[in-house]
């Protein structure tokens, strides 16, 4: 990846972000090995982004030792109050996480906040898509719309976190989007990802909200078929809700916190390591096997992108209802 990188992202659900260009340091000390700890389930989008980061950064050689943790519960505040409590022992330690930190911690689902921890770098930004199993009724987003205008309570949309999260949010301001009523929106809430998946695939619901890369590959393979992603554009074929007619548009970043206090030094090779590995071939493999974009925003500015969210995604709760 360039050094310097110039990316407006414009989103109907959240603020406009700018990523502003960083210049190459070195920094001391070195990365041997790194344990990532996952606050949610197998097969979410927090699983999948820290086992590509880990297979990347081993895979290239710029780690030598990787191990993973899945803690779930508390819609990832039992992973949060877990880093802070063993802060002492976890200096080899990276927490993944994305915008639902910043959305649970303003509904009050747990105590902290992204300031309690140290503040590594994001990573990666990736879509939204709604889903529906290979033989649903709905063939097409209109099918969808026509049937949420008929009964918003025939259409259940299922999602991999608590009501209110960022799969609520997402899906409930598409059909806002739409025409449709974002209140109305029939949610039904699973613990992790995989288990929202298996609820699609069983027919217990009929959509599922979640992240492009989380079914981009079970798409591609005939086992789901994504409706809709909230791109700008068409992406391998699979149609923009914009480019359909309705104006949703949505990327939402993962990154990596410590444990509060975390050494500075130590941060830094962190983030060296992260840097060196968007020029790496076997990051690229795991990106593009993902649908990701490339979002690399390490401490300040992570800190600063953080808090405007923050800000954007109060008000926009509010106004919804959701807080």
């Amino acid at each position: 990846m360039k050094n310097h990188i110039s990316k407006i992202c414009k989103s109907v659900v959240f603020a406009s972000c700018l990523i502003t260009g960083f210049t190459t340091s070195t920094f001391a000390g070195s990365v041997e090995s790194i344990h990532f700890l996952i606050p949610g389930g197998a097969g979410g989008g927090w699983d999948g982004t820290a086992r590509g980061v880990g297979e990347a950064l081993k895979k290239s050689g710029l780690v030598s030792k990787t191990s993973f943790e899945n803690m779930s519960g508390g819609g990832g505040g039992k992973a949060i109050a877990h880093i802070i409590e063993t802060a002492a022992k976890q200096k080899n330690t990276m927490m993944v996480n994305s915008t639902p930190i910043v959305i649970r911690s303003l509904q009050g689902v747990f105590p902290q906040s992204f300031r309690d921890l140290s503040l590594i770098a994001s990573v990666i930004a990736d879509y939204q898509v709604l889903v529906v199993k290979p033989d649903s009724k709905f063939k097409t987003w209109d099918d969808v719309k026509k049937a949420f205008k008929a009964d918003p309570k025939s259409v259940k949309i299922a999602g991999g976190s608590s009501r209110g999260s960022m799969d609520h949010l997402v899906a409930a301001q598409i059909f806002q989007a739409a025409g449709g009523d974002p209140k109305a929106v029939r949610y039904v809430p699973y613990d992790a990802g995989g288990k929202a998946l298996a609820g699609l695939l069983t027919g217990e619901v009929d959509l599922l909200s979640t992240g492009f890369g989380e079914v981009l590959e079970k798409h591609k393979k005939g086992q789901v078929r994504i409706i809709g992603v909230s791109s700008e554009k068409p992406i391998d074929g699979i149609p923009s809700f914009k480019s359909m007619g309705t104006d949703a548009f949505f990327a939402n970043w993962r990154g990596f916190f410590g444990a509060p206090n975390l050494p500075k030094e130590r941060i830094d090779a962190l983030n060296e390591v992260l840097k060196k590995m968007y020029d790496t071939p076997e990051w690229e493999a795991v990106r593009s096997r993902n649908g990701w974009t490339n979002l690399y925003q390490p401490g300040e500015k992570f800190k600063s992108f953080l808090e405007t969210q923050e800000k954007t995604i109060g008000s926009l709760m509010k106004d919804l209802g959701f807080l």
